[in-house]
């Protein structure tokens, strides 16, 4: 048992001395080419130096909107106000597109890129030759992403602090331009929507009422007494609430399934007033006139139309009036959380930084370089090894 203690403790004393002689190697080693390990940091970092204060300064300039939260529209409370739909239209049944999405996608636009290459001359002040490569490098210099907030940030670089803020400002502005021309919110696209619909209705009605001044021009006012307006209009006004319904369904199938309960109350609705106008008119879709002669019923007819459609107009004007409202109301929801301000110092480029790396990485090169050197040197000390380095150069040289 004392002679394997014996053992062991001779045996941890020469590892020990070889881990001692292997430090001192790697200390000898590294003492030896000192004017290398710490001549090429040094020189590469005064090289850094100098590059980077060649750099022009960057600066950045930042700003973030919010844009427009999604919820339950005007338009679709005054329907549900008025007993049209229960105010069911909600973010996750109209499947809209997050916000932020979309106006992040508004802001990388070729649109806008091309209002502020023309605002700023941005062709002069990033020397290109092209539109197309200047917006590329207005790409490059940009930098626009919505965070999980949903704010939306627009960061801006530029050699001038004061002009990068002015781009950043533009975007906004170039935004909110866009967004006045383009339907990107549900109560813009239900704007134009009833807006192409009152547009026909009043076209059809003004045709109606020639028509109508048409025929008692020619046939006097056969027909038309004051008893048969009293049994036209109520079928007018009901034929008018059914169209106006079907132009609300039109309207909700837009933004919404077809198991949208609030299009599902609709439709029944619009079932009810059918039969309920079968009713009043009977079976062949006539209301129960006076008798009267050919011309008066022509009339009668005709007025009868002219009056489905002033009633319908009506509506639709309520219905356009809202959505307008609604559309104003949503125009005034993107707001500037911050607006870009001229920044006071640089963002680039980090000389400290730089040169920092740049002596890191050329010192530990260095210290490789000098290993490889003392490697080599005693290679050639060895005549084997010496032998072996030679064939090692013959296969690196190129044939």
């Amino acid at each position: 048992m004392s002679e394997n203690s014996a053992l062991s403790t001779q045996d941890s004393a020469l590892k020990i001395e070889e881990q001692e002689t292997s430090l001192l190697d790697f200390a000898i080693v590294l003492a030896k080419h000192k004017k290398l390990i710490l001549g090429l940091p040094l020189g590469a970092a005064i090289v850094a130096v100098i590059v980077t204060l060649l750099m022009p300064n960057i600066y950045t300039a930042t700003t973030k909107i919010l844009p427009p939260q999604q919820s339950q529209s005007n338009a679709v409370a005054i329907l549900g106000q008025l007993g049209v739909i229960g105010g069911g239209l909600t973010q996750s049944a109209l499947g809209l597109k997050n916000p932020s999405d979309v106006f992040v996608a508004m802001l990388k636009s070729r649109t806008v890129a091309d209002a502020l290459i023309d605002r700023f001359e941005l062709v002069k002040v990033y020397d290109k030759s092209t539109v197309t490569d200047t917006r590329r490098q207005l790409s490059k210099m940009t930098r626009i992403a919505a965070g999980r907030d949903g704010v939306v940030t627009v960061e801006v670089d530029d050699r001038e602090p004061k002009r990068s803020a002015s781009i950043a400002n533009a975007y906004i502005e170039e935004l909110e331009k866009l967004t006045l021309s383009l339907a990107v919110t549900e109560a813009s696209q239900r704007r134009l929507f009833f807006e192409k619909q009152l547009k026909q209705t009043r076209d059809q009605l003004a045709e109606a009422e020639i028509s109508l001044r048409q025929a008692i021009d020619n046939k006097g006012l056969a027909g038309i007494d004051v008893q048969s307006r009293a049994i036209l209009e109520p079928s007018a006004q009901l034929r008018a609430q059914i169209a106006f319904r079907e132009v609300q369904l039109s309207a909700i199938r837009i933004f919404a399934t077809d198991q949208n309960p609030d299009f599902e109350r609709l439709r029944h609705e619009i079932g009810s007033m059918k039969r309920e106008l079968a009713k009043l008119e009977g079976g062949d879709g006539e209301a129960k006139l006076p008798a009267t002669n050919s011309a008066g019923l022509e009339n009668l007819r005709r007025f009868r139309d002219m009056k489905f459609l002033e009633r319908l107009t009506e509506l639709l004007t309520q219905q356009f009036e809202a959505a307008k409202i609604d559309e104003a109301k949503s125009a005034t929801l993107v707001q500037v959380l911050d607006k870009a301000v001229e920044p006071e110092r640089k963002s680039e480029p980090k000389r400290a930084l730089i040169t920092i790396l740049t002596a890191l990485v050329a010192g530990f090169l260095a210290v490789i370089w000098a290993f490889i050197r003392e490697a080599g040197q005693r290679a050639r000390q060895n005549p084997e090894q010496a032998s072996r380095l030679e064939t090692l150069r013959g296969y690196l040289r190129w044939r």
